[in-house]
């Protein structure tokens, strides 16, 4: 919420952030009105990761719902009030909680992209997900055997999705797929991976992931 509402305020903590908005109570009475509202808007159900996943963690996000860059890292505690700063990246690791995050985007231009990131990700169907590791990700380096081990390892692959890096102007969040287990790699440098998703994701997002596929 402060990352949303707050990014800008000069707010070192949780509660300081707080303070600030309740010193508007205008807007936190509208926020009251508007969440209700939202909620009877969704169009499909969410799943908190907590009880997808089975951990003793507390990450505040759920799949199948739409969540910020910031949303995402702050829930891991990679970004925190006051504090952090993260760099914009399709990855990201969180040993607290052994899982790797990735972070992708389906329709690529090459105003936004460099060459060396204009990897095929896309859906195959509601259940398998195409995706390509970084271009400097082996199949022997560690970051590539944890990815391909990530189930004997106890690590979890989670997967957040979107259509296109803006839209009207605005940037574009991410829809959490959720968890993923390992189906097959090929390929080096990057690696090609396809990953099967532990909830099929919702036909609306389906349509948009199969159209980067061609």
């Amino acid at each position: 919420m402060h990352f949303s509402l707050l990014k800008d305020a000069p707010a070192p903590t949780v509660e300081s952030s707080l303070a600030l908005l309740h010193q508007h109570p205008a807007i936190v009475a509208e926020l009251g009105e508007l969440f209700p509202l939202l909620d009877e808007r969704t169009d499909h159900l969410t799943h908190p990761l907590d009880e997808s996943v089975g951990w003793v963690h507390r990450v505040p996000l759920s799949v199948h719902a739409r969540h910020t860059v910031r949303d995402i890292l702050t829930a891991f505690g990679i970004l925190k009030v006051g504090g952090s700063t993260y760099e914009q990246k399709g990855v990201f690791r969180d040993e607290h909680t052994n899982s790797d995050l990735f972070l992708v985007t389906l329709e690529k231009s090459a105003r936004d992209y460099s060459p060396s990131t204009l990897y095929k990700d896309y859906a195959i169907s509601p259940e398998l997900f195409h995706w390509e590791s970084q271009s400097g990700t082996a199949q022997q380096s560690p970051t590539g055997k944890r990815y391909i081990h990530h189930r004997e390892r106890g690590g979890h692959i989670l997967l957040f999705v979107r259509q296109r890096r803006t839209q009207e102007g605005r940037t574009t969040p991410y829809t959490f797929l959720g968890p993923a287990d390992y189906v097959s790699h090929k390929g080096d440098r990057p690696i090609s991976f396809v990953w099967r998703l532990h909830r099929a994701m919702p036909a609306a997002m389906f349509r948009e992931a199969k159209v980067a596929s061609g």
